[in-house]
């Protein structure tokens, strides 16, 4: 149960303190109450008192990472159930099931997936490998994966599996994903030994419960659980129970991150596998397992799960820069837009479905809309034009034609002065107007 800043303050050591009992001691404690302000911030807590605050603070469910160097991945440290109450803390992740005998045909395919989308790499993150009975097979399927740089989970629920893997993967800081409550000594012994995450599944929830709370009476911490694939139904209420048995109940025994295997909920239906894996972005998978990702299939969940979890107070932006469309080369015309993300996809699509070669220009216009940028003094005939002294728009494109948007078709006098010798021509107030208008577009 969270403490509250008095209880905290109460926990505050008055021995050596010049400041306690004084109203900075109570600003302090209700600070830290609040995730304001780091137990470490004062000089003069006790170790004891410091674990005890920092176990009440710290949020219901637990972070946990796992993977190593590039590889390394994050789960978990919610603190809220929906993303309009505040920003959520770790994406989905997801990953692709491999065999021995599917591996490279899997690897070729998820090569195809790695792409960047207003400046976040989007690839399959892990690879979840599953055990087919031979624990020397599993061990040089563990040795492939490393090789290929991305993090790991073993689906194993055989020790002697699972421990010819680990020898092989260990420095890759995999998850083990096979305790139930019938291997629980074996399975958080290897968890132990090799320093892992371990996954815990359950036949129900109650099942999972007590399984959980029985590694933690062991003193293992490092898990995530496994919904199970008993069907949608199932997995899909028990996301959420133990997403608010955890958020809302404050009951650490299930604050713990998620794995949901859609590729076994769905088995042989990759469309019906995507439309899971974006049910489960959304409530609450936080490791997503699929047959496979292809570039069909990826689109759509990565520009998903990016919307879901990004701060929504910060609007997305895509970088400045000179975007080349349709072949464009230095003697095509040149359009001007803002680096609001949405903003950008809407127009550049509809230019690259004109089919007309177009050097768009992106300046910093701070994420915002177009009108709400021109409101802010973010898009102007000046920042436009340092955008173009920036950029040496003037020696690295021929052309003299610039397109802009038309809600500011009020800039083009100023900018005829900003850009002397460039032609300036108002586009369409909506974007949906482009296609003719380029096509018809006299330079």
């Amino acid at each position: 149960m969270a403490l509250k800043g008095l209880d905290i303050f109460k926990l505050t050591p008055k021995k050596n303190c010049k400041e306690c009992g004084s109203p900075t001691c109570m600003a302090f404690a209700m600070k830290v109450a609040q995730g304001g302000v780091a137990l470490d911030a004062c000089p003069y807590m006790s170790d004891e008192a410091k674990a005890t605050l920092g176990e009440a603070t710290a949020p219901p469910m637990k972070a946990i990472t796992f993977g190593t160097g590039d590889a390394e991945c994050k789960l978990g440290g919610e603190t809220v159930l929906f993303r309009h109450e505040k920003t959520f803390v770790s994406k989905s992740l997801y990953a692709t099931t491999v065999c021995s005998d599917c591996f490279d045909e899997r690897m070729e395919e998820i090569r195809k997936v790695d792409y960047e989308r207003i400046g976040e790499r989007m690839h399959v993150e892990i690879l979840n490998l599953v055990y087919g009975g031979d624990p020397a097979a599993y061990a040089a399927l563990a040795e492939k994966a490393v090789a290929t740089g991305k993090a790991i989970i073993l689906e194993c629920s055989c020790a002697e599996g699972a421990k010819a893997a680990l020898e092989k993967c260990k420095d890759a800081k995999p998850i083990l994903n096979g305790c139930n409550a019938g291997n629980v000594e074996e399975m958080n012994a290897l968890a132990t030994e090799y320093g892992v995450v371990l996954g815990v599944t359950g036949a129900n929830l109650d099942e999972l419960y007590d399984t959980v709370a029985a590694l933690e009476a062991k003193g293992n911490k490092n898990l995530v659980l496994d919904v199970g694939t008993a069907s949608v139904k199932d997995a899909f209420a028990n996301a959420v129970q133990i997403r608010r048995a955890a958020l809302k109940d404050k009951d650490r025994t299930f604050g713990y991150p998620s794995i949901v295997n859609v590729g076994k909920l769905a088995a042989g239906d990759r469309s019906m596998q995507t439309a899971l894996a974006a049910l489960f972005t959304m409530k609450y998978g936080s490791i997503i397992v699929m047959e496979g990702m292809s570039y069909a299939q990826a689109l759509p969940l990565f520009g998903l799960r990016q919307n879901i979890f990004t701060d929504p107070q910060k609007p997305m932006k895509v970088e400045p820069g000179i975007y080349t469309l349709n072949g464009a080369d230095e003697n095509a015309i040149c359009c001007t837009t803002v680096d609001f993300a949405l903003t950008y996809f809407v127009v550049s699509g509809e230019m690259e479905r004109s089919g007309v070669p177009i050097n768009l220009l992106i300046s910093d216009a701070g994420g915002y809309s177009v009108l709400t940028a021109w409101a802010a003094g973010k898009l102007s005939a000046g920042s436009i034009a340092k955008f173009f002294k920036e950029f040496d728009i003037e020696n690295k494109i021929k052309s003299r034609t610039l397109v802009i948007p038309g809600k500011v078709a009020v800039l083009k006098g100023e900018m005829e002065e900003k850009l002397p010798g460039w032609k300036i021509v108002v586009a369409p107030n909506e974007a949906v107007g482009l296609v003719k208008f380029l096509k018809e577009l006299k330079v």
